[in-house]
């Protein structure tokens, strides 16, 4: 891989001088050409190739490197007479030419059924998350050791997909869990919440047996090697989104700052995203991929946003010092308007109560984010108090973009 293009260290004292310089030209031009060029092996025995030179160019019609193929056809050309066959018949040389390359008539035969190599259909391309895989002509799977898999083989493929289904499905969730306090006391969610953790400390351990791409574009299969790319870039991320912070704050004795603080925490997984981000960089050349993303990026950031605008309607409606409610914030105003008032419970806890089911504050929120986006809103929802008509214009800034 570091011998030169025009295989100079293999020209010997019968190699054409004018192929030579045609060969020279060739790369010097970026041109695609074809020789018949006699090279000698190490033991400097002479070898006719058929050499063919191919420039490869990038979307912006660069070429960027060259693809050359040589072929053994020593078999066709005259048997060339060296010093281990001075003084044989022109029927002797022959003879040893045919033994010789007895290999060329193997590559010559037709192949069988199962020897043919199907060519990647365009779904196969979709699927494949990384964006590090293997050009086609590379396809050669390297020697690995037995515990290290490789990335591009089918079994991580598919497990990256799974991977990138539960960070959707943390990037959803996890935004909500914190800012509308839910407590995972439901079974179901709780078990659905561990297993995901569970998956995500399985593939910490698979990233530490898989193989990547290194700067030169070799793929690199040390241990040592991985275990140390994997330290310095994702492992912190990976090992704080995958914590039970959902086990520990479906206990009913957990201090209520403390649960906030797990809750919080949370939002660390949502950096997973970035490693997303980085696979799905390959999909904008094709059409119908692009404009679903565009779709799944556009409701993820509206749930965001309606997050934070119930967050901000929560932390402002009922103010903590006077412990009086603010009838101008939108959630006061939303409760009215749908018949579910919050009331002052005089006789029991001296708090705040009633209001909007959590379902409805959601949708409400979902629905002015959207509207906000979109357009400018309807006005039945609006921005009161200070704090919510900066979020407002922020968000109608974002939504102009």
């Amino acid at each position: 891989m570091q011998k030169r293009s025009t295989v100079c260290f293999m020209y010997g004292e019968l190699t054409d001088k004018k192929t030579i310089e045609k060969v020279r030209q060739t790369f010097d031009n970026y041109e695609s050409n074809c020789f018949e060029i006699l090279l000698y092996k190490k033991n400097r025995t002479p070898v006719w190739f058929y050499m063919q030179i191919a420039p490869i160019r990038n979307e912006h019609e660069k070429v960027v490197l060259f693809l050359c193929t040589f072929k053994d056809i020593t078999l066709f050309k005259q048997p060339i007479e060296d010093d281990s066959t001075k003084g044989w018949t022109k029927f002797a040389r022959l003879t040893r030419a045919l033994t010789n390359s007895r290999s060329v008539l193997q590559q010559l035969t037709p192949m069988n059924k199962a020897e043919v190599v199907h060519k990647h259909s365009r779904l196969a391309e979709v699927l494949q998350l990384g964006s590090d895989i293997l050009p086609q002509y590379k396809q050669e799977a390297p020697k690995t050791p037995p515990h290290i898999i490789l990335h591009y083989c089918a079994f991580k493929t598919t497990w990256d997909w799974v991977i990138l289904i539960l960070t959707f499905y943390t990037a959803i969730m996890v935004p909500y869990n914190v800012s509308f306090k839910t407590k995972q006391n439901n079974i179901a969610w709780l078990v659905l919440d561990s297993v995901v953790d569970v998956i995500f400390l399985v593939d910490i351990v698979l990233n530490f047996h898989t193989t990547f791409v290194g700067p030169g574009g070799e793929v690199i299969s040390d241990p040592k090697l991985i275990r140390m790319n994997y330290l310095k870039t994702w492992f912190v991320i990976d090992l704080l989104s995958c914590l039970p912070y959902d086990i520990i704050n479906a206990f009913e004795n957990v201090d209520e700052g403390i649960s906030s603080l797990f809750s919080s925490l949370k939002v660390v997984r949502l950096l997973r995203l970035g490693r997303v981000a980085r696979k799905l960089d390959h999909y904008l050349e094709y059409g119908a991929a692009v404009l679903v993303l565009l779709v799944c990026v556009f409701g993820l950031v509206a749930h965001w946003l309606a997050c934070i605008w119930y967050s901000i309607g929560d932390y402002e409606v009922i103010d903590e010092v006077t412990n009086t409610i603010k009838t101008d914030s939108w959630l006061y105003q939303l409760a009215l308007s749908i018949g579910t008032p919050y009331r002052y419970n005089t006789t029991g806890s001296g708090q705040w109560e009633g209001g909007p089911s959590k379902d409805s504050l959601y949708i409400s929120s979902l629905y002015f984010t959207m509207t906000s986006l979109t357009t400018i809103g309807f006005g039945n929802i609006a921005p009161t108090t200070d704090g919510e008509k900066i979020f407002s214009v922020a968000m109608m800034m974002v939504g102009c973009k």
